[in-house]
C-alpha cells in the first residue's frame, strides 16, 4: 500500500510539472508572436536606393552643397556625351549661384532638393525637417520656375521622420546604391574603379561638385559606363511615381 501512495504522488508531481512547462511554452510562444508583429508593423521607412529594370538605364547624380568653381566643367562634360543628370542642390547654395541653376535647367538636368542647410536633419523635430525641405523647394522653384519632388538628406541620413516629412510635401527620398566616394579625394582611377564595379541596371551613382577629381574623371566614368551599355536618365524620368514597392534593399519595384 505504501508504493502505490508513493507512485501516484510522484505521478501527480509528474503531472503538475508538465502543466507548468506547457504553460511557459504557451506564454513563450505568445511572446514570440507578439515580438514578430510588432516588428512586422513598425518596419523602418527606406529611400529609393535603386530602380527595378530589365533596361540597361542608370542615373547620375551630384549633391551640391559647397563652392561652384568646377561647376562649368562638370556641365561641359555632361553636355559634350549627352547625358542628362540630376543635381541635388542646397537651398542657400542655389541662391549663391543662380547663373549655374539656370544652365542646369536649360541644358535639361534635374534640379532637385538637397535641404536648405544641410544639417543633421535626421536630428531635428519633424516641423524643422519640413521646414529645411520647404525653404530649398522655395528658393529652387522660383530661380528655376518649375515644380520638383525630388529630395535627398544631407550625409544620406535619414529616419522615418525625415522620410515621412519629405511624403507629406509630396517628395521622393532618393538614395543611391553607387558611392564614387569622390568627396574623399581618392585619385581619380579609385572613382573611375569604384563606379565601374558597382553600377548594374538600375543603379543611383553619387558624386559631388567641389572635389579635387570629380570634374576631372567624369568623362572617362561617362564613356566607360557607355561602353559597358549603360543608358543615363534624370531621376525625375527614371523613378516609379505610383503602384511600386521598396524592397529591403531600398530598390523601387513596380507592382
Amino acid at each position: 500500500m505504501k508504493l502505490y501512495v508513493f507512485n501516484k504522488w510522484k505521478i501527480i508531481r509528474y503531472i503538475c510539472a508538465l502543466a507548468v512547462f506547457g504553460f511557459i511554452f504557451a506564454l513563450a510562444g505568445r511572446v514570440a508572436t507578439n515580438i514578430i508583429a510588432t516588428v512586422a508593423n513598425t518596419s523602418k521607412k527606406l529611400p529609393i536606393y535603386s530602380i527595378e529594370t530589365t533596361n540597361n538605364d542608370i542615373a547620375l547624380t551630384f549633391d551640391c552643397a559647397w563652392g561652384a568653381e568646377d561647376m562649368p566643367s562638370i556641365l561641359d562634360t555632361l553636355k559634350e556625351n549627352k547625358v542628362k543628370a540630376t543635381f541635388f542642390v542646397l537651398g542657400e547654395w542655389a541662391e549663391k549661384f543662380p547663373d549655374i541653376i539656370k544652365r542646369m535647367v536649360e541644358e535639361g538636368h534635374d534640379v532637385a532638393n538637397h535641404s536648405d542647410t544641410h544639417p543633421h536633419i535626421a536630428s531635428l523635430t519633424y516641423e524643422n525637417i519640413k521646414k529645411e525641405i520647404k525653404n530649398a523647394n522655395d528658393k529652387i522653384e522660383k530661380l528655376t520656375g518649375k515644380t520638383n519632388n525630388l529630395f535627398r538628406a544631407p550625409y544620406g541620413e535619414y529616419n522615418d521622420n525625415v522620410i515621412s516629412a519629405a511624403e507629406e510635401l509630396g517628395f521622393y527620398t532618393i538614395q543611391w546604391d553607387v558611392d564614387s566616394l569622390d568627396w574623399k579625394n581618392l585619385g581619380s582611377e579609385n572613382i573611375l574603379n569604384r563606379v565601374l564595379n558597382r553600377t548594374k541596371n538600375g543603379s543611383i551613382i553619387l558624386m559631388h561638385n567641389g572635389t579635387e577629381d570629380t570634374a576631372n574623371v567624369l568623362d572617362k566614368v561617362i564613356k566607360e559606363l557607355k561602353k559597358k551599355g549603360f543608358n543615363f536618365k534624370p531621376v525625375s524620368e527614371f523613378i516609379y511615381r505610383d503602384n511600386y514597392v521598396i524592397n529591403h534593399e531600398g530598390r523601387q519595384i513596380k507592382n
